[in-house]
C-alpha cells in the first residue's frame, strides 16, 4: 500500500496501529483548529495521544503522520479509522473553522489521489449516519458522528457534497474549480472607498477591531476565508502588509465594489 505522491513533509507519528486490519474504502475529513503548518502539527501529532494519516497545512502543503497502511488515531472510533484514510486541514480557530484556498485545494488533490489508489470509483456523501460502513451508498465521514465535537466544522461539513463533487470531476477526468482559477500572486493593492472600514486582529468579524484603514490604497499579502456576519456567512479577508510584523490586521474584502476594489 502506497502513500499519496504529494506529500513533502513526513513526520509519523508514534500513535498509530500498524497495520490497519480494513481495506481502505472510506476519507474522513478533519479540522486541525489552527492555521498551522504542516511541521507545527507533525510535532504536536507526536505527543498528543492522537494522529491523521495526512495533514494539511495552511500553506496548502501536505504532511504524511501516518502511512496509509497503518491506522491513525483520529476519529474517536476505531472501527472507522481502520476503513478511512484520515485527513486533517488548518482552519480558523473559530467556528465555522473555515480553510482558505490553498487547504481546499490540496483537499481536494489528495482526496483524489487517495481514491484512485485505493480502487475508489466515486466519492459519495449524503450526511446520513445510518449509512456508516455501506459504502456504496456513502464513503465519506466525520468526527462529530463519533464523538460530541464540531469536527469538521460547519465550513468543511457543509461543503461535502461539493468536496465530493469536485474529486469526482477529477477521477472521470475533468478539472476542479480550483484548478480553473488563476493562482493569486501576492502582494497587490487594493482602494478603500469608505472612511470606516473595521480592520480586525483575524480574519473574521468574530476577532477583536483594531481600528478603520480610513480611504486610500492598501497593500494585501495575504487572502483567506473568513466569516462576514453573525449568521457564519462567509467571505474573503486580506492581510494589510502593515499588519505582518507587529500583530495581524485584516480587512474584509467581500462588502463588494463601492467598499474596496482591487487594483
Amino acid at each position: 500500500m502506497n502513500n499519496s505522491p504529494l506529500v513533502v513533509y513526513t513526520k509519523i507519528s508514534p500513535f498509530r496501529n500498524s497495520p490497519r486490519n480494513h481495506v481502505i474504502d472510506t476519507i474522513t475529513i478533519h479540522c486541525y483548529v489552527g492555521q498551522a503548518s504542516v511541521e507545527t502539527a507533525g510535532s504536536w501529532f507526536q505527543k498528543s495521544n492522537s494522529s491523521c494519516n495526512y495533514m494539511i497545512g495552511t500553506d496548502g502543503r501536505i504532511a504524511l503522520i501516518v502511512d496509509e497502511r497503518d491506522r491513525s488515531w483520529c476519529s474517536s472510533n476505531k472501527e472507522n479509522d481502520n476503513r478511512a484514510v484520515t485527513i486533517e486541514c488548518a482552519c480558523d480557530k473559530t467556528a465555522p473553522y473555515a480553510v482558505n484556498e490553498k487547504v481546499w485545494a490540496s483537499l481536494i488533490a489528495l482526496c483524489a489521489d487517495i481514491c484512485k489508489r485505493n480502487g475508489i470509483k466515486a466519492l459519495l456523501w449524503k450526511a446520513d449516519m445510518a449509512l456508516i460502513g455501506k459504502v456504496d451508498q456513502q464513503n465519506m465521514t466525520v468526527h462529530r458522528w463519533f464523538k460530541n465535537k464540531a469536527c469538521p466544522g460547519e465550513y468543511l461539513y457543509s461543503r461535502h457534497g461539493e468536496i465530493a463533487a469536485e474529486v469526482n470531476r477529477l477521477l472521470n477526468g475533468g478539472s476542479t474549480t480550483a484548478e480553473l482559477e488563476d493562482p493569486i500572486k501576492f502582494p497587490y493593492q487594493v482602494r478603500v472607498k469608505i472612511p470606516d472600514l473595521h480592520i480586525r486582529k483575524g480574519a473574521g468579524t468574530n476577532y477583536q477591531k483594531d481600528g478603520f484603514t480610513g480611504k486610500g490604497v492598501f497593500t494585501i499579502v495575504d487572502e483567506t476565508d473568513g466569516q462576514i456576519s453573525s449568521t457564519g456567512k462567509i467571505g474573503k479577508w486580506g492581510l494589510l502588509k502593515s499588519g505582518q510584523k507587529e500583530r495581524n490586521r485584516w480587512i474584509c474584502l467581500s462588502l463588494g465594489t463601492s467598499v474596496t476594489e482591487k487594483l
